[in-house]
């Protein structure tokens, strides 16, 4: 018999802005802010479990932002990238998790439909990628056999490195449109809230 899914969203949001020089995660974003805005997207999800790494900005993060239903990991390593996002936030991952599907908190372009598209396109692959009109892009999912290699993962890149290294094993999902754009620096950001319509 087959085990049932769990899944497990992680929304990274451990970044220190330092090149947009003030806490991107607070940023205003509709009625919210960017961080609480891509929050709600992944709570639309119905994931079983929702985590949250933090780090830059951690406090002003936990006061501004609602963090309600979200278990929350402090990542005190955030300078080095990404990937020391994930390494703390798998240890917060529930035991039961079979799936884990990874969005950016600075990505308040991807929809909710965006996430369920790729975890139904996955089909039983170790890991899976969306593929937009102009490129691979996140959300990105994985198995739970692949935890270890995330656990091991360095940098910003880490992620994209890992699914150069295990090509036979990702299934790309097609995404309609661009590839959403991240938040780094504050053209970025104008750009994001032109897209949303102010």
């Amino acid at each position: 018999m087959a085990e049932p899914r769990f899944l497990t969203g992680l929304v990274l949001a451990a970044g220190g802005s330092r090149r947009l020089g003030r806490p991107k995660q607070l940023l205003p974003y509709r009625d919210s802010t960017l961080l609480g805005h891509v929050l709600d997207t992944a709570r639309a999800c119905a994931f079983d479990q929702l985590v949250v790494p933090i780090g830059g900005h951690a406090d002003d993060v936990r006061a501004a932002v609602d963090l309600a239903g979200t278990d929350v990991v402090v990542n005190e390593r955030y300078g080095e990238g990404c990937s020391s996002s994930i390494a703390a936030a798998l240890g917060a991952v529930d035991a039961r998790c079979t799936v884990l599907a990874l969005l950016l908190g600075d990505q308040p372009g991807v929809r909710t439909e965006t996430v369920r598209a790729l975890l139904a396109g996955r089909g039983d692959a170790p890991l899976a990628v969306c593929r937009y009109d102009d490129g691979r892009g996140h959300p990105l999912a994985f198995a739970r056999e692949t935890f270890a290699d995330l656990a091991a993962l360095h940098g910003d890149k880490g992620v994209w490195r890992l699914l150069d290294r295990r090509a036979g094993d990702v299934v790309e999902v097609a995404v309609p449109g661009p590839i959403p754009r991240d938040v780094d620096t504050a053209a970025d950001y104008e750009a994001v809230v032109a897209q949303a319509g102010g």
